[in-house]
Parts: structure tokens; sequence; C-alpha cells
């Protein structure tokens, strides 16, 4: 709850990668709220109201994925109209005249984004979808000690910076400060 509030407050594609994270997380612990509430809650260094809250949020995180039937794969809808957003101020942004450099960064991740489309046979997936996707991927081999390829490595570092100034402009955008 806390480091969602905080990534949802300052970059929009790490809070969206941070539940997703979250969602395995749960998915692992085979939504038990007493291991929940034992490995995850009992990680912040908080009072007992905060603590109580983190334990409610996660509580009703596990009721969403159950209720909205994620609980194997999938995001719950929440964050996939995040998602959905995200990907319209896209769009938009590729029609703007307002940033160059985004268009710039947007033609070389472009082919990247088409690759890691087709490699992972979702040929219908938009690509904010496929772009965070490819970043947690490599996080997620990285956190296994597993070996990422020089290609990958290079593929995934011009896709970070497409969608690390995508999320700035996101929130200059949100709090007023770009204008479309």
């Amino acid at each position: 709850m806390l480091i969602a509030q905080e990534k949802r407050k300052t970059n929009i594609a790490e809070y969206i990668i941070y539940i997703w994270q979250l969602e395995d997380l749960l998915r692992a612990l085979n939504f038990d709220m007493e291991k929940i509430g034992h490995i995850l809650v009992s990680q912040f260094k908080v009072d007992e109201n905060t603590r109580l809250d983190i334990y409610q949020y996660y509580k009703n995180m596990v009721l969403m994925m159950q209720k909205e039937k994620v609980t194997a794969k999938g995001h719950v809808q929440a964050i996939q109209n995040i998602t959905d957003d995200v990907n319209r101020f896209h769009l938009q942004l590729l029609q703007s005249a307002n940033d160059p450099q985004y268009k710039a960064l947007y033609q070389i991740a472009k082919p990247l984004l088409d690759e890691f489309r087709m490699k992972s046979n979702d040929v219908s997936t938009h690509d904010i979808q496929v772009a965070l996707q490819a970043l947690y991927s490599v996080m997620l081999l990285k956190l296994q000690n597993k070996e990422v390829s020089k290609g990958t490595e290079q593929a995934t570092a011009h896709i970070s910076k497409l969608v690390g100034h995508l999320a700035a402009r996101y929130k200059q955008s949100e709090s007023g400060e770009f204008d479309l």
C-alpha cells in the first residue's frame, strides 16, 4: 500500500509493474492471508494502524483477484484500465507536436516492441502493455539470477528510455505541467 501509493504519485510505469509484482507475490503465497501477513506485511516498519491498513490493502487485492478470476494469471481490471489509459496517452503523445523526443524514442523502440510482441504470441497487445511486460520479464529474470542476453539487455534499455519518458510526461500531464 505505502509503496503503491508512492509509486502511483511518482511514476505510473513503476506503479503498474509494482502491482503486477504484487499480484505474482499473492499468487506465490496462494492468497493465504496468514502467510501474506507474516511474509509481506511484517516487513514494514510502521505503527500498528498503518500495518492494519497494509494488511487490508493486501486482503482487498486478494479479494479483487479472486472475484475477477485472475488467480492463475492476468491482471486486475483496475490496473489494466490504468495501463490502457497510459497507452491512450502514449498515442496522443505520438500525435502531438509538443514532444519530438518521445517520437524519436518510439521510433527506436517500435521494432523491439514488435519483436517482444511476436515472442509473447499476443499480437493484439498494445505497445505500452508489451513495453511493460518486457521490462517486467527482464526484472523477473534478474531476480531469479537468470542470465539475460546482451541483445535483450540492449532492447530493454531502449524500451526503458521510452517508458521512462512516457511516465515523466504522464505525471507532468496529470499535474497540469504538460499539454498535449
